[in-house]
């Protein structure tokens, strides 16, 4: 595979992780809450991110990049943007309106890629835009339910989950421009070396914020070690490759090909739960491949 197209893969890889760890994260809310939850992802990935960069450097025979004055205000601008992203995905998935909340966090395409142009950028082409286009209106379709429309359940699901999408954008454009702002090092380190740091920050803010409000939801997430684990690192493993991607390419194409997450969703709850897919559904699945077909034919 030609270089410049290693980050499909690496992002259907991404993807793959993420939707393990969403499924454990989520049982772990309904135990030591939204925040708790939140901050296991990154406690118990921090580590699993150190070894691979550990790994990663002895592998490419690199020392990591040190930090600098531009690298450290994105990495912490996607690390609070990334924390806030997921403590209001989780706070509307407990309003009991997963899909429509699944529908306004994964418009997070469109926002990563007007927050690329402007923030970093980064290329935007009509191909790029129709793509990212067709498979959000995919995504739109699949999560709107018979009888129902998105704006059923409220329009506290509604605001929490566009803010979602809208953090989870600044987030991956935070990432991406520390990647970016990095001098030296291979795409692989400096991606590595980003993760490190942005898990870090992420892990040291929580659990300053959990030790000062919230210490029964510290003291539960020490407890749950064990689900906890596997969250933080099928988190740290979907970071890893996303951030990978980001070094590779833009935001908007990793984000926008990560969108195979929700088939692969769709996958496993007609596989494990045995839900019928409908016609509507397989209608929004069509469009999610139509546009990433798009997106990959633009890239050529």
């Amino acid at each position: 595979m030609n270089a410049s197209l290693l980050w499909i893969p690496v992002t259907i890889l991404a993807a793959a992780a993420q939707t393990g760890r969403n499924a454990t994260q989520r049982r772990l809310t309904e135990t030591i809450g939204t925040v708790g939850a939140t901050q296991v992802r990154f406690l118990y990935g921090f580590p699993f991110a150190l070894l691979a960069l550990m790994g990663m450097s002895l592998a490419t025979n690199e020392t990591p990049p040190a930090p600098n004055a531009a690298f450290l205000i994105y990495a912490l601008m996607g690390a609070l943007a990334q924390i806030l992203a997921t403590a209001l995905m989780l706070s509307a998935m407990r309003e009991r309106a997963f899909s429509v909340v699944t529908a306004y966090t994964k418009t997070e395409p469109v926002q990563v890629a007007l927050f690329g142009l402007v923030l970093l950028g980064d290329p935007l082409t009509p191909a790029m835009a129709l793509a990212i286009a067709v498979a959000t209106g995919g995504v739109l379709l699949m999560s709107v339910k018979p009888g129902t429309s998105l704006t059923s359940y409220g329009f506290r699901p509604v605001l929490f989950g566009l803010a979602s999408g809208a953090f989870f954008a600044l987030a991956a454009i935070g990432f991406r421009g520390a990647i970016l702002s990095l001098d030296g090092g291979s795409p692989l380190i400096r991606a590595s070396t980003t993760l490190v740091w942005g898990l870090g920050l992420q892990t040291a803010v929580l659990l300053v914020w959990l030790g000062l409000f919230d210490r029964r939801a510290l003291v539960a997430s020490f407890a749950a070690w064990r689900p906890s684990l596997g969250a933080g690192f099928l988190g740290a493993l979907a970071s890893q490759f996303w951030f990978i991607g980001f070094a590779l390419t833009t935001a908007a194409n990793v984000r926008t090909l990560a969108l195979v997450e929700v088939l692969m969703a769709q996958a496993v709850s007609h596989r494990f739960l045995a839900q019928a897919t409908t016609r509507r559904e397989l209608a929004g699945m069509v469009l999610i491949l139509a546009g990433v077909a798009l997106l990959l034919l633009s890239q050529r």
